[in-house]
């Protein structure tokens, strides 16, 4: 039984953690699947958006806390190895260069909450919530959980966060600019946004991505000179042309 559930339509892709009884927990078969299908869509070239989201009521419990930590036998090295492959099966979310939506609709605790911070934007049900937790467990926090905090709510409040074991709900994630908006149906919503992002044209997406991610890291200039060439490039393509046409009328 596979626990990843990957579909496509017209290059919008939806893939789904499909073991609700479980809470769609991070074991080592969800992991695998999880890192193969975003490698799919990653090498699919009509791919235009993928929403991620969870069957039953959770998003993602975490980690399968025996399989992943459980330390008989395993020393620090070999531990921080076995971790790194974990956190690959979600974080390659952030090597796509399509829009990636989290639809969450209930909790995203530990690496479930890592998982919905490594796609680009987060739609909230009303009963979600966002849970980093590892303290409440004796754990540091891993799979990029701090510098997801940190760059969402800022050093005080992610540190407060993190030391309390903390969690948001859906309209404090908004409100904190975890998640983007609150819906009653996240999925849904996911989907209509993402039919939105795929009517536009591929290129113009991919490098407003590219440009958002630079303002994050490269600092003004060189996102300013990132611009001036895809602003340019896009500058050649019909739909600037016809609004062009139209103003000169």
């Amino acid at each position: 039984m596979t626990k990843v559930d990957l579909v496509e339509d017209d290059g919008r892709w939806t893939l789904t953690l499909d073991d609700p009884d479980r809470r769609n927990c991070l074991d080592e078969a969800m992991c695998r699947e999880l890192g193969e299908a975003v490698a799919a869509v990653g090498a699919a070239k009509d791919a235009r958006t993928l929403v991620v989201t969870g069957a039953g009521t959770s998003f993602c419990a975490g980690a399968d806390l025996p399989a992943l930590f459980g330390t008989e036998g395993r020393d620090v090295p070999e531990t921080r190895r076995h971790l790194h492959q974990v956190y690959d099966s979600f974080l390659r979310l952030r090597a796509l260069t399509i829009p990636t939506i989290a639809a969450v609709q209930g909790h995203a605790v530990g690496a479930g909450l890592n998982l919905a911070m490594a796609c680009d934007v987060r739609i909230a049900g009303p009963r979600a919530s966002f849970a980093a937790t590892f303290t409440r467990i004796g754990l540091h926090p891993g799979g990029g959980c701090t510098y997801f905090l940190v760059d969402a709510l800022g050093p005080q409040k992610a540190l407060a966060l993190l030391l309390d074991g903390g969690a948001l709900d859906a309209e404090a994630a908004v409100r904190e600019g975890i998640a983007l908006r609150v819906a009653d149906d996240p999925v849904a919503e996911a989907h209509e946004t993402a039919a939105r992002w795929a009517g536009l044209d591929a290129d113009l997406v991919r490098d407003i991505k590219s440009a958002v991610g630079m303002a994050q890291t490269a600092g003004f200039d060189a996102t300013l000179e990132f611009e001036s060439w895809a602003q340019a490039a896009s500058a050649t393509g019909p739909a600037i042309q016809e609004a062009v046409a139209r103003f000169r009328k």
